[in-house]
């Protein structure tokens, strides 16, 4: 928790926005998407992303043996959910070995393989104006409402790609189209072109969001994962 309340200071220093901390599920379920956006039927890719067992951030599968989120989710002992877009049942389950962070990003190291469809990598970053997915099982609303138990998606609008992450890095601004991140969506991924350009990091909960650019940590990302 120590982590998390200095990462909310530093990002708002950095961007004027909070980072997204764990998604509060202790309050009945709003509508089922992202504050906006629609649900998903589908994304063998996604991983929700548990401390101590209890749902906390969104992931990405990169490779059979490793999930990419964001710094700012690792607490306690990890484990992810992988194969289902309910957070709370079905696909797999595998606990984490190891994880290694750079800036707002961590790869978390499955104690055990899974063989599923792996998100790609983008090594370019997004064109400023472009028109980019986020996917994340966040809060439904901006307060009272808890993180969905179903995996959203909305749009958004690339606005900079020369934003700061939580942890100094870079990062890409974006503003809502139909939907924006917030709670509990940290670590689920931006994507362009069918490629992750992106990890959530922080949010203002209304409109804009800033996630950790996956072009400028790819180098990072290779070295540990080999992806």
């Amino acid at each position: 928790m120590r982590i998390r309340i200095v990462v909310a200071s530093l990002a708002a220093a950095l961007t004027g926005a909070v980072a997204i901390p764990a998604a509060a599920t202790a309050v009945p379920d709003g509508p089922d998407n992202i504050i906006g956006g629609s649900t998903v039927s589908s994304a063998p890719w996604a991983a929700a992303v548990l401390s101590n067992g209890s749902f906390t951030c969104s992931g990405t599968v990169i490779s059979a043996n490793y999930v990419l989120t964001a710094r700012h989710c690792i607490s306690g002992t990890m484990s992810v959910r992988i194969g289902s877009v309910n957070r709370s049942s079905g696909g797999v389950t595998r606990t984490v070995s190891s994880t290694s962070t750079r800036y707002d990003l961590a790869l978390m190291r499955l104690s055990s393989s899974v063989s599923t469809t792996y998100m790609p990598l983008s090594s370019a970053y997004p064109p400023v104006g472009s028109t980019n997915s986020i996917y994340g099982w966040g809060m439904t609303c901006y307060s009272g409402c808890s993180a969905s138990t179903t995996l959203k998606t909305a749009t958004v609008q690339v606005t900079s790609t020369n934003q700061s992450d939580a942890y100094g890095g870079r990062a890409i601004g974006s503003t809502r189209i139909n939907g924006n991140a917030w709670r509990g969506d940290s670590g689920g991924p931006q994507v362009y072109n069918g490629a992750q350009v992106g990890v959530a990091s922080t949010a203002n909960g209304t409109s804009a969001q800033y996630y950790g650019s996956v072009a400028y940590n790819r180098s990072w990302i290779s070295s540990v994962s080999g992806v």
